[in-house]
């Protein structure tokens, strides 16, 4: 997935500006599967403009700096649907926890019991962060009732995620203690 392609999703629900790209959609619904900085956004952002596919313009504001608010453009819509309804390829998998558990033997049994609860404490951790996300499930439109249902279950993947990864390690640590 390209960060284009994301920022034009959010782009076709409503304008933005990069700041609230970065604060109300990477860092607090998608931060599970996708995250960006703030300067890949406005790069991104740039991009998508000099290329047709958003167009941005400034909002004036009196108690505050200037913002300038970007939206999805019609040729943007066509990119974004066009790229929705491509297949995609199994994302590569790249763990250093897991190269450090391909090779644990080199490690005594506490130590690397000691790194599989520090891991363990990490995703339990995001899990809670995951299972205090609220999605709406009411909402009057039929349009974004749809979206919510599609947003839910992307997060219940992350979930899912979390519960399997939980498990397992506390089925790898049982091992390690006993020997096996």
């Amino acid at each position: 997935m390209s960060l284009a392609h994301a920022i034009l999703g959010f782009l076709s629900l409503e304008p933005m500006t990069g700041y609230n790209l970065k604060t109300a959609c990477f860092d607090d619904s998608v931060a599970h599967f996708w995250s960006a900085d703030q300067a890949q956004i406005y790069r991104t952002l740039d991009k998508l403009a000099e290329d047709g596919f958003a167009e941005s313009h400034l909002e004036v504001q009196t108690d505050r700096p200037n913002r300038k608010v970007y939206s999805i453009t019609e040729a943007g819509r066509g990119e974004l649907h066009q790229w929705l309804n491509s297949k995609q390829i199994l994302p590569a998998h790249r763990e250093a926890f897991l190269v450090q558990l391909f090779f644990a033997a080199e490690l005594e049994d506490q130590e690397i019991i000691a790194l599989m609860e520090d891991q363990l404490v990490q995703h339990e951790a995001k899990l809670r962060q995951y299972q205090e996300i609220d999605l709406p499930t009411n909402h009057e439109a039929a349009f974004w009732r749809r979206i919510y249902r599609f947003q839910a279950m992307t997060l219940d993947l992350g979930k899912r995620n979390e519960q399997m990864y939980i498990q397992w390690l506390k089925d790898c640590i049982a091992a390690v203690r006993k020997g096996s």
